[in-house]
């Protein structure tokens, strides 16, 4: 069967319409997840921030900024008509290529614990273009395939040009960097939106294939890499430079018990566990919220990932489909990553907790992503209808 039969095949399949309560219940999960991190990063970095700046609420307050500009962009974007990501997705793609080239050349680009994937913006603050990368290639790469099914071209070798060799180009730049956390990220999106046109399992299979080789390749090329991935096997305390952290992530969250020691009662973050506000912020929910706090925080996250799947399933418009099955892909497997590195069943790639660890380009190009799932949401017809009805029913109270 052809792939465009296929794609023609499951639209016929989902004509439920879909509730606007999935447009409600996205804004509710994600200003949750927000407002957990938030509250975590205040209690976690205050040490840190301390040392750093002689000032226990720097941190904080910064990313209570970085909160302040994901949420203005996140809101003014799921406004946007399906039209402009059409017109304007080949300029963002562009321009986050370009930023990860000039991210390469020596003077531009900073190094930050053995990664060079930063450019400096103003003063402290600082620029991820990986992070734009992984929302260009989702935006761009949706339209590309979307535009590819309507012209009628069916045939795998065709439908692979351009969307994976730019991807590929994408995730070797991001390699370049060092950056081999987000590199697994951008896989998966890229795998996530041709599965959603239907591709053979053949090309997931070699795609794992080839994946797991190049990570074992460029794991053993870096003296660090290859401590995490001991870590990962060996967590001792004694190994300092590895286990360590990995280690006292286990120790927090084994001591939080069902209901946790208490909102700012951590005693990890006091120099035992490093990056207790960033990668391992997890760790730190589970120690003063508890058992109950790690759920609600899976629960959150299971939620985007439940309204994404449902508009995935629902739509019948292929480029919906292909945004909500990228950004889905984005968060489930970038927290996966992160709660599997704390609770020690994944090595640890640096990659942080989507909305909840701290970081301005993480954070703001998370919530502009899932403003992107919101704009295609809204502009489902019933969602739409729904929408509107429920705002001339107020306008008439």
């Amino acid at each position: 069967m052809s792939t465009r039969n296929q794609i023609k095949n499951n639209d016929a399949i989902s004509e439920t319409k879909l509730s606007a309560n999935l447009y409600y219940a996205l804004l509710i999960a994600t200003f949750s997840l927000l407002f957990i991190g938030i509250i975590m990063i205040l209690s976690a970095s205050t040490t840190v921030s301390y040392k750093q700046f002689d000032n226990q609420y720097v941190i904080f307050l910064r990313q209570l900024m970085f909160a302040g500009i994901g949420i203005i962009l996140m809101l003014a974007i799921s406004f946007l008509p399906k039209i402009f990501f059409h017109k304007w997705a080949k300029v963002g793609l562009w321009i986050s290529i370009v930023l990860l080239i000039l991210v390469l050349i020596p003077g531009i680009g900073i190094s930050v614990a053995g990664q060079r994937n930063w450019i400096s913006l103003w003063g402290p603050f600082r620029l991820q273009p990986s992070e734009i990368a992984k929302l260009a290639l989702i935006v761009w790469g949706s339209v590309v395939l979307s535009k590819q099914i309507r012209s009628k071209i069916t045939t795998w070798q065709n439908l692979l040009v351009p969307v994976f060799p730019v991807g590929a180009i994408v995730a070797i730049l991001v390699i370049m960097e060092g950056d081999l956390g987000t590199a697994l990220i951008i896989g998966p999106i890229l795998l996530s939106l041709f599965f959603a046109v239907g591709a053979p399992v053949k090309l997931f299979t070699w795609s794992a294939l080839a994946g797991l080789l190049a990570i074992l390749v460029l794991s053993i090329q870096e003296s660090y890499r290859v401590q995490r991935f001991l870590s990962w096997i060996y967590p001792t305390v004694e190994n300092q430079d590895a286990g360590w952290q990995v280690t006292h992530g286990k120790y927090a969250l084994a001591s939080g018990g069902w209901t946790g020691i208490g909102l700012g009662a951590s005693k990890e973050k006091w120099g035992w566990l490093p990056a207790a506000h960033t990668d391992f912020i997890f760790a730190v929910v589970g120690e003063e919220i508890g058992l109950i706090g790690t759920v609600i925080v899976l629960i959150l996250i299971g939620t985007i990932a439940y309204v994404a799947l449902t508009l995935a399933r629902k739509t019948n418009d292929l480029f919906t489909k292909l945004i909500a099955t990228g950004v889905m892909a984005w968060i489930v497997v970038q927290s996966i990553i992160n709660i599997g590195a704390v609770i020690g069943l994944l090595p640890v790639t640096g990659v942080p907790l989507p909305l909840v660890s701290y970081g301005g380009s993480s954070l703001v190009f998370t919530m502009s992503a899932i403003g992107v799932l919101m704009a295609v949401l809204r502009a489902e017809p019933s969602v739409k209808a729904e929408l509107k009805k429920k705002k001339s029913l107020r306008a008439l109270r």
